[in-house]
This record gives structure tokens, sequence and C-alpha cells, in this order.
């Protein structure tokens, strides 16, 4: 892939070279080369060049801007943790007009000191996407294409039903509860329905009608066989009590139910009952662990989705909850991937709002009286111990667990719908381990008002790497599938294009860099420095079209970076895309001090 860099007043030179990526399928690049400038149908059908404030002047030569093929040297740039914070009042109401002086930031019990802030809305961020499209020539008050770039995703939404776990009940339930949650989706939501047996998979997508039909699809889908009345009758929960924790009064309690259901009542054989009831809870816990990992395995994937998302991310789990027994671990797996990952995950509580189930009256179980009142109360243990996993995943994501209420559907609104303000605090951690470790944050207001706060809590530190470089793309690939604004480098972007055809039009993305916010490295009698250039497109539902990276490289002599710095200078990668709306995502990163750009645009191509 090639790309041109538009040198003001220059000759222009072929100054990028393939960056390959392993993070950016192959697939996924499409070739790029310089625009021959006899080719008249490569003049773009709105054309909004960047300014040229610098005279003509000699050119630049190959010794100071050019292509490498050389290993670049990275530096580990100094991290930044951006934290996402909602604030509401009594009523649930998004509290605005806050100020970064309101915020208190806490980083392992010490007090840090807020570095960037702003006030992020949903109407800002459309108005920046119009302001996009309107550039190329339309008006963003007029032209209908400035409305669909407004509309391009810029939060998406994980709706996954827990259907290895929910019974008829709880299914039909939540089914007829999801309702108000896609009322309150936002024209820049796109949500995916998806079910942790894996069977119910509905991608990304703003289609009502597409999503209320998958809706359909929820149903119990319990992983292990079913039928028939087991003897003795036992719980996973019970079981957990015997097969993990040793208790004796559990495999007391279903060794006496084995006498009643397989020996009817005859005491004699209660050592061959109490070894028929301990099998038979290593046989439940089996099952029930294998429910659980599966739950999990699909948990992950849904996750690891929603990583490659380019906005915000959120995962709702629906479940009526399960009971974790020996997998601890799992679970915190699960929250630190999302963590890593900035996904929230909100939970909700299937059964709704509930009481003890003390059992089926029309359908009794084999036991007797004496055990009766003790399999009532496992029962009861075992509803709330559900709830806990629910609980865990939300906190530890800075996400919020419904529960215990029967507004199931005001519930899924709450969860699914984006806030209409957030601010986003970032900080710089002094003296920062580069150790993997995790870190505890906590956000408090300095007034001291009691509104609630919904925030991250906590982020793992980078680890400290034998190659900069595999830090320096993980940084950019981080950077890519977001939408943050990053400021370091003062950068400008637009967007041309021309159709070739009916069937496929070209995509110019300019980028204008001010050569004076670069920190250069002096050596030799020259300014050296290398930027990585990263493009992504990416259409109305989230999904990557296709990306190019390029690097410069560049050595300029003294009178050349006075020149430059007077000017800047643009670079220009090229691409073929098909009619439709898309998301342009640009991210630039120097070599030498570590900054870093990141850029917003849209581009609608017409039919």
């Amino acid at each position: 892939m090639f790309g041109s860099v538009l040198l003001p007043g220059f000759r222009r030179a072929i100054l990028a070279v393939l960056f390959l990526c392993p993070w950016i399928s192959p697939a996924l690049l499409r070739a790029q080369s310089p625009t021959p400038p006899s080719q008249p149908q490569d003049a773009p059908a709105k054309t909004n060049p960047p300014a040229e404030a610098a005279p003509p002047a000699a050119p630049t030569t190959s010794q100071e801007v050019a292509s490498r093929d050389t290993p670049t040297t990275f530096k580990v740039r100094v991290n930044l943790v951006l934290v996402r914070v909602v604030v509401r009042d009594a009523n649930g109401k998004v509290v605005p007009n806050l100020k970064k002086e309101d915020f208190q930031l806490v980083d392992n019990r010490k007090l840090q000191t807020i570095s960037s802030f702003s006030v992020e809305t949903l109407a800002a961020r459309n108005d920046t996407l119009r302001a996009s499209v309107a550039a190329e020539g339309g008006s963003p008050n007029v032209d209908p294409a400035a409305e669909k770039a407004a509309a391009l995703p810029q939060r998406f939404v994980s709706m996954v039903f827990d259907d290895v776990h929910m019974s008829m009940q709880d299914a039909l339930f939540v089914r007829n509860s999801a309702g108000k949650f896609f009322a309150a989706l936002a024209p820049s939501d796109r949500v995916a329905i998806n079910s942790t047996s894996g069977q119910l998979k509905q991608e990304f997508t703003d289609d009502r009608g597409l999503l209320e039909k998958a809706l359909l699809g929820i149903l119990p889908r319990p992983t292990g066989g079913g039928g028939g009345v087991q003897c003795p009758d036992m719980s996973y929960y019970e079981a957990d009590m015997i097969a993990n924790k040793n208790d004796p009064q559990a495999l007391q309690i279903a060794t006496d139910d084995t006498v009643q259901c397989a020996f009817g009542g005859d005491q004699t054989m209660k050592a061959v009952a109490q070894s028929m009831a301990q099998s038979t809870a290593y046989q439940v816990v089996s099952q029930g662990d294998a429910d659980t990992e599966y739950t999990y395995r699909h948990l992950e994937d849904y996750i690891r989705r929603l990583t490659a998302m380019p906005g915000q991310r959120v995962l709702i789990l629906v479940s009526p909850g399960f009971i974790q027994s020996t997998l601890h671990p799992e679970i915190s797996d699960l929250i630190d991937r999302a963590t890593r990952a900035n996904v929230v995950i909100n939970t909700i509580d299937a059964r709704g709002l509930y009481t003890p189930d003390f059992g089926d009256i029309a359908n009794p179980s084999p036991m007797n009286a004496r055990t009766e009142g003790f399999k009532a109360t496992f029962r009861t243990a075992a509803q709330l111990a559900q709830e806990d996993v629910l609980a865990q995943l939300a906190d530890g994501t800075g996400g919020t667990f419904f529960h215990n209420r029967n507004d199931v559907d005001e519930g899924m609104r709450e969860a699914g719908a984006a806030p209409a303000l957030s601010y986003l605090l970032g900080f710089s951690p002094q003296n920062l381990k580069l150790d993997g470790s995790y870190h505890t944050l906590k956000v408090t207001l300095t007034n001291k008002q009691k509104f609630g706060l919904q925030a991250r809590h906590g982020y793992y530190a980078p680890r400290s790497v034998a190659d900069p470089a595999e830090a320096a793309k993980e940084e950019i690939r981080e950077a890519l599938f977001s939408q943050e604004e990053i400021r370091d480098l003062p950068l400008d972007m637009q967007t041309q294009y021309f159709k070739k055809d009916q069937a496929e039009a070209r995509l110019a993305v300019l980028m204008h860099l001010d050569v004076k916010g670069i920190r250069f490295r002096k050596a030799l009698g020259r300014n050296n420095d290398e930027l990585t250039i990263v493009t992504g497109i990416f259409d109305e539902n989230g999904n990557m079209v296709t990306s190019g990276s390029k690097v410069i490289e560049m050595k300029l002599l003294d009178t050349t970076f006075a020149r430059l710095s007077r000017s800047g200078f643009t670079v220009k990668s090229s691409f073929d895309l098909k009619p439709g709306t898309y998301l342009v995502r640009l991210v630039v990163r120097d070599s030498e001090g570590a900054q870093m750009a990141a850029r917003n645009g849209a581009v609608v191509i017409p039919n």
C-alpha cells in the first residue's frame, strides 16, 4: 500500500510504505497507490483541499522525508487513564453543569490530578459528524446525508439472554419486557442479541424488525438432559454443599431422601443410600459446572466481539443468576477481560420481583416430612445465592445490577439507554509500575452531594515489554477501535470522494499535521521523527470495512523544518468503497514524543 504526502509548494513525493500490523487482518487491507495527476477522473466530486500557507520552495530531498524499511524506534507513551462518569440525582436524572473541580479521583488510595476533562453529550457527537459531512459541500441543516452521518454508531449494546439457566417462565417474562428497551434506543446505538447457549445470534444492527424477531428465539436451552424424576431429587446448590463443601447435614438430608425414594424407607439400606446420594451430588455438580463454564465461554466471546467495535461498549446480561460453586476464578477472569476492554456490564435479574420458592405443590418431590423443611431452606438459600454472580459482574465493571423488581422492561431501558450527558476524566498515574497489576479507582464529588456516580472501578497497569513497538501497536489498536478524541498532536482531518462508477467510489482521507506540535530529536544537523498513521473505515453498523497503515520517516534540515513549521503538511490515503455511510477513524502516533492524535469523521457516498 502506498500513499502520497502533499507538501505545500513542493513536488509530490511518495513517502509512505505498508506497515503490516498483526492486529489488522490482511483481508481488510486494500491496495492504495498514488494517484497519477494525468487521470481526469481522479479529481474529487467535492473539493475542499487544506490551505497551503507556505510559498513555493525547493523540493525536499528523499533524505529528509522518505519511506523506510528499517526498524522503527518507539518510546513508551505516558499512560493516560480515561474514566467516564455518569452522575445521577435521587430520581435517576443525569446531573449537568459539573466542572473539573467538582470531581476527585483516587487511584489505589492516592489522590490524582485530573489532567483532562470534557463533557460529552449525544448531541455534540452528532453535530461533529454532521459537520464532517457538511465540510464536503452540504449543509448540516438541510442535507439528509448529514443526518445519516449523525446516525452512525457511537455506542454498542450486546444483550445476552442466559437461556442456559432460564426457566420457561423467565424466558416469556423477559421476552415480553424487551419492547421498552428498544423504544429507548438512540439512532446512533447498535444492538446485538445473543444467548449463553450460543444458539441465538443477531449481529449489531439498528433494524428494530430484526431485533424483535430475534427475541422470539429466547427459550430455555439447558445443556444437560432433562426429564424424569431423579432419586434423590437434588438441586445444584444442595449438590455443591455435599460435593465441594463437605456439609454433613446436606449429605444426611440427601441420604434420608434416597432411603425414601429408592428403598421405601428401609433404614437398613442407609449406607447404600448415602453412597447413592454422594454419587448423585457429584453428577449434579458436574452438570451444573458444565452449564456455568458454557455460559462463561460465550460471555467471553461476546466481550471479545464488543472489543472490536468502535465506540462505547455495554453488555447487558439478562439472567436468573446461577451458582458459581468452585468457579470463582472464571468470573474474576471475565471481569478482568471486560475491564481491560472498557466494557461495562449491566445485569438484570430475569426473575423480576420474586418470592422464595417452597416447591411445586402440584408435583411434590419424593421426600419425607423430616427433610421437607431443610429442602425448602436450601431452595431459598440457592435463590439468594444466584444473585451473587450478577452483582459481581456489574460492580466489577462499573455497571448496575437491576434486581428484585417487576418492571424489568424499565430496567432494560435504564441498562441499555445511553446517558444524555457524561463526564470524561483523564489522569496520568504518577510513578506507575509497569507490572500489569490492578489499580482500584474511586471517583467522588468534592461538594459531598448525595448523587449516584457510575464509573469504572479500576484499570490494569501496562506490563513492561521487551519490544516497545508492540506496546505502540497496542496503543494504536485501542485508539482505532475507540471514538475518543485524542489531541496530543495538532491534527485536522478531511474526507473527499469521487464516483468511479455506480458501484464504486474512491475515498480520500486527508490528514493535515502542524509540525510545530511534534517533538523532534536533533541529530547530525537534522530533526528526526517517525509518524505511524492508521486509518479505519467502518460501516453503519460498526464493522470494519477496510483499513490502512503507513509510516512517515522525517529527517528534516533546519531550513525545511522552519518551512514546514509555517505550513504543516498533508498526507493522503485512498480507499475504494461501495456507496454507503461510513465512519472514518484516523489515528496518528509519533515515535519520538510518543504523542497521539485521533479524529472521527463521516462520509456519505450516494448511490
